[in-house]
């Protein structure tokens, strides 16, 4: 039998492996830039993710390791490593958090969702659109996590009362989570990242990527709703046999709750108006950008914990990934040491020698961020490429659809693979926990190929067309 602790923090051949990755990475690091300082900046934040992708579970002891190297070889000092934490994204991303967590408790999703599928009679096939539906609105308006939490839960309590299989509904919808994800700043860490790296406002992500978004999910439904027609031909024949006498899938929420769930949501839709308008506020008062949109953030956080202050505590402990936000500050300082020691320059430059016109440069992100976005975080992707692109728009390039490039790429990209983003390998986790499936590599590849390419093929067209 294996020994269970060796698995759970790794075999000594996994970190020989690892090491040799990086030791290779540094040599050949060192004999094409020929720079010690780009050399260790380089090497750490490829150690990175290669530590990520090998030892998921301790990439925070990874991240904290990078920085020890990067400040003990001078790479960088204490106070651009501050900088480069890109704090204003840690605290908003903790005050959306907040924000969600109190609308979750108080019930909010769970009756939103109730509501609408109960408009559907069950009908499998009409589920199925409303979920990606729903799907793309969530992730719109909250995150992709909490987001596919929530509709894979449905999605479940769904099929196991009419005995139907999940995995259609389950795949169908995480791609849907990603997509609407790129719909606003609020659905992903990557569009709150180019979002103020960018300089581009809420009202940005409206104009450029819902429209994009929206397209690429009634494409999706078409995709869904053909690729699983024989499965869903088969759930329409037991749900005709069970509608009659299994009752109600949902309970009804009681009155006593009514009143939170409908504060919870007054106060999440305030918010996200306040965030959408935060741009017009700013020009009307004449603040530095994106002060309100703080300000909006975290007003409706402090507002939400004085209502909930019994549990305000436990909402902060719970509903806050720190985790996942300690890991991002060292992963976006690492992201900065690229910069700081000029090889986001060096990358540029070459990236430039390849393609020369704006419409290459720009399709090179789109499809080059896409492509890695399936196989790694896309986070850290993300992270790296964001210095390049602002050193190509130093060289003289527009940087405006090479922001646009990397969204589209970075998120659409992650529905390749069943490892490609963050919701993925929730769904999937808690796919495995209630039902027992194990997902195989193709069986998601030639639908996630479907939902990640066509989406990004849009992108391509709408970059082409408005920046040609």
């Amino acid at each position: 039998m294996a020994d269970v602790s060796q698995e759970c923090v790794g075999r000594p051949r996994d970190f020989a492996i690892y090491l040799g990755a990086v030791a290779v990475t540094a040599t050949v690091l060192w004999f094409v830039l020929n720079n010690f300082l780009q050399t260790v900046a380089g090497t750490i934040f490829i150690a990175t993710v290669i530590g990520t992708l090998m030892f998921w579970r301790f990439r925070l002891a990874v991240a904290f390791i990078g920085i020890t190297c990067l400040l003990a070889t001078q790479t960088l000092d204490i106070e651009h490593m501050i900088e480069f934490m890109s704090i204003d994204v840690i605290v908003f991303l903790i005050a959306m958090m907040i924000l969600v967590d109190i609308a979750k408790d108080s019930g909010f999703f769970t009756w939103l969702l109730g509501k609408l599928l109960r408009l559907t009679n069950y009908d499998p096939r009409k589920v199925l659109i409303v979920m990606l539906v729903i799907s793309t609105l969530m992730a719109a308006m909250v995150d992709e996590v909490t987001s596919i939490l929530f509709i894979v839960a449905i999605v479940f309590e769904y099929c196991r009362h009419f005995e139907l299989d999940p995995l259609p509904y389950t795949i169908s919808c995480v791609l849907a989570t990603n997509i609407g994800s790129s719909a606003t700043m609020l659905g992903n860490p990557v569009g709150i990242l180019i979002g103020l790296r960018g300089n581009l406002t809420f009202e940005d992500f409206i104009v450029w990527s819902m429209p994009v978004a929206i397209i690429s999910l009634a494409l999706l439904i078409f995709v869904c709703t053909f690729w699983y027609r024989k499965p869903l031909r088969e759930a329409k024949s037991k749900v005709a046999a069970h509608i009659h006498g299994g009752g109600e899938v949902f309970e009804e929420i009681g009155n006593d709750k009514m009143r939170e769930v409908k504060l919870s949501g007054i106060l999440l839709f305030a918010t996200i108006i306040a965030v959408a308008l935060h741009y017009r506020i700013e020009l009307l008062l004449g603040v530095e950008k994106f002060t309100y949109l703080l300000v909006a953030a975290f007003a409706g956080a402090g507002i939400g914990l004085l209502w909930k202050r019994r549990k305000a505590q436990h909402i902060v402990e719970r509903g806050v990934d720190w985790w996942t936000l300690l890991f991002f500050m060292f992963l976006f300082a690492k992201a900065g040491a690229l910069k700081y020691t000029g090889l986001t320059d060096v990358l540029a430059g070459g990236i430039a020698s390849i393609a020369t016109s704006q419409i290459q440069i720009t399709t090179f992100m789109l499809w080059f961020s896409g492509i890695l976005s399936g196989f790694l975080d896309n986070v850290v992707l993300i992270a790296a490429l964001i210095p390049v692109v602002q050193s190509l728009a130093l060289i003289g390039f527009n940087a405006s659809p090479l922001w646009w490039a990397l969204l589209f790429g970075g998120v659409y990209g992650g529905n390749i693979t069943m490892i490609g983003s963050t919701a993925n390998i929730v769904a999937l986790g808690m796919l495995e926990k209630q039902f027992n499936y194990h997902m195989r590599f193709f069986k998601w590849l030639g639908i996630g190929l479907a939902g990640g390419l066509l989406p990004m093929l849009v992108g391509q067209i709408w970059l082409m067309i408005f920046f040609h």
